[in-house]
């Protein structure tokens, strides 16, 4: 399979998570694994932002990427943090100089790498984690190299924050649908409860407000009772006075 034809199906499985559910873990491992296939770099791995804004290791090309980066965010030193940070790429030519990570560049060069290049993860204003990719040889990517890395970057970031979109206003629906369930509950025990202590609608929801307050219990919830018949209007607590629906 040539370079070309893996560029492009990576690309594509990338595009694919834009209109379909899918496993962000599988999905940065694949993008991993084709970088060190696709890129003249030797190993990749990806870390994304925690909601907490710490950084957390997603996926690694090998095991011995997996510690590397694990040991960048103990040590907190190294190319992914400072490139998350600043949104922009971070590149070492030679990591035997020591600078600008003195720990992370021994250990980097102690596993057999001699350069790093580290790509945001970035859309517009918001970064959410960076790419990692370390060479064997010292040196920069070629600009070709560091243009497709920046593309997977750019391509995996928005089937991410799409995902995240997409999760957000799936709960806000679902809280939106419990809201006016609730309140369609709500407005059948006040008619229930007006019916059959004599109020207007205005006192009986003030006696189910007053009566799970009272309780500590959740408005929908004496609703609930009340319709189902598990609690009878008449033991509902009195309220000291009117409450505004």
């Amino acid at each position: 399979m040539t370079r070309e034809t893996v560029l492009v199906r990576t690309l594509v499985a990338l595009a694919d998570t834009l209109v379909d559910d899918f496993d962000v873990v599988d999905l940065l491992t694949v993008l991993a694994d084709r970088c060190v296939e696709v890129l003249d770099v030797d190993a990749a791995g990806l870390m994304l932002a925690a909601p907490d804004g710490h950084l957390r290791v997603m996926a690694s090309s090998s095991e011995a990427m997996r510690m590397l980066e694990l040991f960048e965010l103990q040590a907190q030193e190294g190319p992914c943090l400072d490139c998350h940070r600043t949104g922009v790429a971070v590149v070492s030519e030679d990591l035997v100089s020591g600078l600008p990570w003195p720990r992370f560049c021994a250990v980097t060069v102690a596993a057999g790498y001699r350069s790093v290049h580290a790509v945001p993860m970035r859309l517009r204003g918001t970064v959410i984690g960076a790419l990692n990719l370390f060479r064997a040889a010292p040196g920069v990517l070629p600009d070709a190299d560091a243009a497709i890395a920046q593309a997977f970057a750019d391509v995996a970031t928005i089937a991410i924050l799409q995902h995240r979109a997409a999760l957000e206003a799936q709960v806000i629906n679902e809280q939106l649908t419990n809201a006016l369930n609730s309140r369609v509950v709500l407005e059948q025990a006040k008619g229930m409860v007006a019916e059959r202590l004599n109020l207007d609608m205005e006192q009986s929801f003030a006696a189910l407000r007053h009566h799970a307050r009272n309780r500590n219990l959740r408005l929908v919830d004496v609703a609930t009772s009340v319709i189902g018949g598990q609690l009878a209007a008449g033991d509902l607590d009195a309220p000291a006075t009117k409450q505004p629906s």
